[in-house]
């Protein structure tokens, strides 16, 4: 079964209370996104696998670990996860981006895909896909189909807010999967937003509403 991670720190609730908060501005809404995107790929890389190897200090000869040759692609699910990219990037800047355009119909709330890009040896790459909310898990679901589709088997969903029915879904569809969120709120309301939530992640970020 999947594992959801809440990441219970005081500096991830201090800046979520930023984002819900309907007064705060473009401007400052993007970067407590990007700040708060940095302290969640702490934590979900945590389990990367590391390499042992000899590096030569001013003073001695150090045992250290590394990354080696892991391969890592950030995949956001457009366009909302765009706002995650960046501040994951400066902790990993060897990273490929992969992109995952979807949009939600508005009658049924299904996913429906417009485009996909990936690099070409994403199969042997551990994958985080991102999105500010995890609301009905419809969209969050048919991203991963996708991406393990080219033949990846390291994948990792990472969202700021999360519902109890997004949560579910994915752990359903893909228990292989772990899930990384700042908060899981109350449940979706009858447009299928998160409550109390943030609003539209992808409006506030861009400045679009």
């Amino acid at each position: 079964m999947a594992e959801l991670h809440v990441l219970d720190h005081p500096l991830i609730h201090h800046k979520l209370s930023i984002l819900r908060d309907k007064n705060t501005g473009v401007k400052e809404f993007r970067e407590i996104v990007g700040e708060i995107s940095t302290l969640m790929c702490y934590e979900a890389t945590r389990n990367l696998p590391t390499v042992e190897t000899t590096v030569e200090t001013p003073v001695a000869p150090a045992v250290v670990r590394t990354l080696g040759d892991q391969k890592i692609t950030i995949v956001p699910i457009l366009r909302a996860g765009l706002g995650m990219v960046d501040p994951m990037l400066k902790l990993l800047p060897s990273a490929r981006v992969g992109h995952i355009g979807l949009f939600r119909d508005p009658d049924t709330h299904e996913p429906i895909k417009y485009y996909c890009k990936m690099p070409d040896d994403i199969a042997e790459s551990a994958v985080i896909i991102v999105d500010p909310m995890l609301a009905t898990g419809g969209s969050a679901s048919a991203a991963i189909d996708f991406i393990k589709e080219y033949g990846c088997k390291s994948i990792t969903l990472v969202d700021i807010i999360a519902a109890p029915e997004g949560v579910n879904v994915i752990r359903r569809d893909h228990p292989d999967v772990d899930i990384y969120v700042a908060a899981v709120d109350e449940k979706l309301n009858d447009h299928a937003y998160i409550v109390p939530g943030l609003g539209d992640a992808g409006d506030r970020i861009f400045g679009t509403k």
